[in-house]
């Protein structure tokens, strides 16, 4: 049965799954960015709207007649914008990664008997899935995650391009990352404890902190936890120069007779040589390493995504990735398999019976596959 499905935000993952969604659903694409909506004006079983998605009485009147919400708006509208969302009774599978504590939310979401999941993209996303899942299984001792979405091309002086809002990447670099060591959450240096790995297909990375655990932190009683960010070599000593000289700084400078805060001229020099060409070729990798005991014996399990652009469709690997594991979420909300009310980081997701299986096969019905080994010692 074909529902009404309200996306807020038409960026590149944004308009990926205002697309997938539409052909089962009637969708609803809303942003304030006209020439994004144009981008989506062939589309059948999909219609768009100009809106001030900063404004909540906006929101609250686009999703009036909605079934389900999707939101897909920069991190530092998210939170704002999920409230807004819940306060009008809409359950919402949501994927701007705020960095907010969105428990705030729960008792409201629980009275208004909404259904909100957050973090359903990639990392965070199908890692917190997978590790939900496993949490019922086995007792894991550990979990560590590497995941990046990098250009196929490697251009100077950067060798990146962000697929998804740049000012949330340079957040990843700023904010302290939260690991779990022995139980105790430890806080470390955001780009710190650098590793290089060879990736069959793609070649050498490097690794590195980032504050990518979120929600699991509070949520898993697991006593080893990481993830780490991938980029090519040099990435993290260009970024590490240019947080450390003062350049993602948010305090004003006096600069002859204007007041500038550092990190809005970096972010205007960066954004230009960081933006992703809409058909240029990324893709993004991940792998994720679980280990514990299962039946008095220590396994091993390993997940492997490669994924890259697709040309038939133009789609980003960053947009299938992530928005397709937004947009199986949002189907499992509308089939009832899941419905628990209040807010699910999508750990919770992967507990319920049944769903991480079914949001495997959706993505690989859509070409994204993930590779499992297991090995027991």
């Amino acid at each position: 049965m074909r529902k009404k499905v309200v996306v807020l935000g038409a960026g590149m993952v944004g308009r990926a799954m205002a697309i997938d969604l539409s052909k089962q659903h009637d969708v609803h694409s809303v942003d304030r960015d006209e020439s994004a909506l144009a981008l989506l004006s062939n589309h059948p079983n999909l219609s768009t709207a100009a809106a001030d998605l900063a404004d909540a009485a906006a929101v609250t009147d686009v999703i009036a007649e909605a079934d389900i919400v999707v939101g897909a708006v920069p991190g530092f509208m998210g939170f704002k914008t999920l409230e807004t969302v819940i306060k009008a009774g809409k359950n919402i599978v949501d994927i701007s990664f705020f960095s907010e504590d969105p428990f705030e939310l729960d008792a409201l979401a629980k009275s208004k008997g909404v259904i909100a999941v957050m973090d359903a993209g990639v990392a965070p996303g199908m890692s917190n899935l997978i590790l939900g899942a496993y949490q019922n299984e086995m007792d894991v001792t550990d979990f560590t995650c590497y995941v990046g979405g990098l250009p196929k091309e490697r251009t100077w002086p950067y060798e990146y391009k962000a697929p998804f809002s740049p000012i949330d990447v340079i957040a990843e670099y700023t904010r302290p990352s939260r690991i779990v060591e022995k139980s105790e959450i430890v806080e470390k240096v955001a780009l710190s404890e650098p590793e290089l790995i060879d990736f069959p297909g793609v070649g050498t990375l490097e690794a590195f902190n980032t504050d990518g655990l979120r929600s699991l932190i509070h949520t898993m009683k697991i006593p080893n936890m990481k993830e780490k960010t991938l980029r090519y070599p040099g990435h993290i000593e260009l970024m590490r120069i240019l947080r450390e000289t003062g350049f993602f700084g948010e305090q004003k400078l006096q600069i002859g007779d204007q007041s500038v805060r550092p990190l809005d001229l970096t972010t205007s020099l960066l954004f230009p040589k960081w933006k992703l060409g809409e058909e240029e070729e990324e893709f993004t990798i991940m792998n994720i390493l679980i280990e514990g005991l299962d039946g008095g014996k220590q396994f091993k399990h390993k997940y492997e995504l490669l994924d890259r652009y697709d040309p038939s469709t133009k789609t980003s690997s960053m947009a299938r990735t992530t928005g397709y594991t937004c947009t199986a979420v949002t189907q499992l909300i509308l089939d009832g398999q899941y419905d628990r009310k209040g807010i699910s980081p999508p750990e919770f997701v992967g507990e319920a019976s049944g769903c991480l299986d079914t949001v495997f096969n959706y993505l690989e019905a859509r070409g994204v596959i993930y590779k499992k080994s297991s090995q027991a010692d």
